[in-house]
């Protein structure tokens, strides 16, 4: 283990990094679409691999872009990225991607960067405040799919609903008071969520399923089915009216 850099230094400059390559290989102009989208994911993923293996060569790694090591499971250390999460919104020009840097130790996002590289910045676990103040009565759900258990929270509290894309982005809005909360059902995988939810409770918000269960992270199976990212002081009520939402329907996915 490299005694340079420190754990949170690391995970930034990583974030920092592949932020600054996935901006290089779109800005040139040479390829287009889904070329683009694959060209991005390929490289940082390459890059983030050589760095961690130089860095951090006994920790175990989980990514969306690398075939699944179960060996990640007997360690305490394990690094969960996403290397371009919103594929779709960076290869069309989109601001609403990010990237996805977590060091989860006995299964919480200890260390976590979530870049908004077109943005210019990245949110971390070791600097990240979330913005208090008024309540902007906004829910952000995603662009492609939106949740009818969000809709109906929406239509219960009478707020607005924003769609965006990077569940990244769409926790960082939350952070940055644009939203009061974010709410994903039909499922995520860990390196959607590890990063995001890292940064989100460091800087004081409420992170959980919709059912209130608590998140954990380096698990055998990757696979979980929603989300609530939101101000503290909303999540009893959001959690009230998921729970009512589930008593009706059955299933958040419904």
């Amino acid at each position: 283990m490299s005694t340079q850099l420190s754990d949170a230094r690391l995970t930034d400059l990583i974030a920092q990094g592949t932020g600054e390559i996935l901006k290089g290989i779109r800005g040139v102009g040479v390829l287009q679409g889904r070329n683009l989208g694959d060209a991005g994911d390929d490289l940082a993923q390459n890059w983030i691999a050589r760095v961690l293996a130089q860095h951090r060569p006994e920790d175990g790694f989980l990514s969306e872009e690398m075939a699944d090591n179960p060996e990640r499971l007997n360690k305490d250390r394990v690094w969960i990225i996403d290397p371009l999460d919103g594929t779709k919104e960076f290869a069309t020009g989109r601001q609403d991607w990010a990237v996805h840097i977590a060091l989860v130790i006995d299964g919480e996002p200890v260390h976590a960067s979530v870049g908004l590289p077109d943005l210019g910045v990245v949110f971390s676990t070791s600097s990240s405040q979330h913005v208090e103040g008024p309540y902007s009565n906004k829910l952000v759900l995603s662009r492609n799919r939106a949740p009818k258990v969000g809709q109906f929270i929406a239509e219960r509290m009478g707020y607005e609903i924003d769609g965006v894309g990077s569940a990244g982005a769409k926790a960082m809005h939350v952070l940055l008071g644009d939203h009061d909360a974010y709410i994903h059902a039909g499922g995520q995988y860990e390196w959607d969520q590890a990063a995001p939810v890292g940064v989100a409770l460091a800087s004081g918000l409420h992170a959980s399923r919709l059912t209130g269960e608590k998140l954990t992270y380096n698990n055998a199976d990757t696979y979980i089915p929603d989300l609530l990212i939101c101000r503290p002081e909303l999540a009893d009520e959001l959690l009230s009216h998921a729970s009512d939402y589930l008593d009706e329907h059955g299933s958040f996915t419904v």
